[in-house]
């Protein structure tokens, strides 16, 4: 007797896909308006994770992020304290 046996043929699992690209793929510029986009939503506390991925996988340097953070937020206290002080004005104090 010969012992043959039939296996049902397995079919190979599709590999995940990620979301992220790869670094070798070629990194696109950010637009600067990308960059105060970026900025701005991450003052907010909201960002997608698509433009998280596209954040630190694109061409932009971390210190571009930085400087535009640092900028944005000595605008934003200057905005605050000119504002205050009209109100406090425009109230005789």
């Amino acid at each position: 007797m010969s012992d043959t046996s039939i296996e049902p043929e397995t079919k190979p699992e599709p590999e995940p896909k990620t979301e992220a690209a790869p670094v070798s793929e070629g990194k696109q510029k950010l637009s600067i308006l990308h960059i105060l986009t970026s900025v701005l939503a991450a003052a907010v506390g909201v960002q997608s994770k698509k433009n998280q991925e596209k954040d630190f996988n694109g061409k932009g340097s971390i210190y571009i992020y930085i400087a535009a953070g640092i900028i944005f937020t000595v605008l934003f206290v200057i905005t605050i304290v000119t504002v205050v002080k009209n109100i406090l004005a425009s109230a005789g104090m």
